[in-house]
């Protein structure tokens, strides 16, 4: 089986230089195979990054990265819709659908479906392939226990099947901005706030506990997933790509720490334990793999 270590789309808003350093650091060093790039989050963000599309994806493309470019998650407007479709006339990338209306338009070409698209039953995955879909990445909430029937349907349908592996899981988007609210702000008049919380702004419950984190419209979980303990078991299940969501620390030596475990030249357990120091208090989990709580961390033994 073909195993692939992807990098997901950045999902915060990052300033135009940081977007622009990231990727070309990414296409230089970063052991990846496959990364998606545009902005999914937000329409308003996407005039902040768009002078250096074009260079990210030459230069990726250039460095032997397949490049995915990646719609929006939530369409509500003719702009948007608009922004949606003129995804479709960039040459030479695939595009990967984030919501219902980009798959009408991906219907009859080869295309990939991101993870916000439900995917939760063989039917459902039975129905993407028939309309062109070859990569369908899981929702992040999904257990072992239901992956491993997608994971083989999917290899009779001839369908690769990709499972986010790190980084903060989404779990919500909304037509409200949550982050210009907690500034006292308007989304129509935000001044991009978001910009100011690299990762997310995190939302502690009313007793002061640790909860989640907003982005914008869009909600994630506090705890930073980590799979790296389970990537063989993902493997026999039968998926093959594995995909790492973009933060604000190093990338690059997280894409190695995962590429080593897929090696089998870093032992699991070890890769956890780099990967909860560079993380920090902020902690990892694998609750949701587990059919436990999405906080939850288990972890695999030394």
């Amino acid at each position: 089986m073909d195993t692939q270590l992807t990098l997901g789309p950045v999902l915060f808003n990052w300033t135009a230089d940081a977007w622009r350093d990231f990727y070309g650091r990414i296409a230089d060093e970063a052991p990846v195979d496959v990364v998606h790039v545009g902005e999914i989050v937000c329409s308003k963000r996407l005039p902040l990054i768009a002078e250096h599309l074009p260079e990210a994806l030459e230069r990726l493309t250039a460095a032997g990265k397949r490049v995915v470019v990646s719609s929006p998650i939530l369409v509500t407007t003719e702009r948007e819709r608009q922004a949606v479709r003129d995804l479709l006339t960039i040459d030479g990338v695939t595009i990967e659908a984030n919501d219902t209306g980009a798959l009408a338009l991906l219907a009859g070409r080869p295309h990939t479906v991101g993870p916000f698209v439900n995917v939760y039953n063989e039917g459902t995955l039975a129905w993407l392939a028939g309309r062109g879909a070859d990569v369908v990445t899981l929702p992040g909430e999904l257990p072992g226990d239901a992956i491993r029937p997608l994971a083989a349907a999917a290899r009779t349908l001839g369908v690769a099947v990709e499972v986010q592996v790190f980084g903060r899981l989404p779990l919500a988007i909304s037509a409200r901005c949550y982050h210009a609210r907690a500034h006292g702000l308007h989304k129509d008049g935000c001044r991009f706030v978001c910009g100011e919380d690299a990762d997310g702004l995190s939302v502690d419950t009313l007793d002061g506990e640790p909860f989640l984190t907003v982005n914008g419209t869009q909600t994630l979980s506090r705890r930073y997933l980590s799979l790296a303990g389970r990537l063989d078991e993902l493997r026999n299940m039968g998926v093959s790509r594995f995909r790492l969501s973009p933060h604000s620390l190093d990338m690059v030596e997280v894409a190695r720490t995962f590429r080593a475990v897929l090696d089998g030249s870093l032992a699991a357990a070890e890769a956890d334990a780099l990967l909860a120091e560079r993380i920090g208090p902020e902690g990892i989990a694998d609750g949701f793999f587990l059919g436990k709580p999405g906080a939850d961390w288990v972890g695999t033994a030394a």
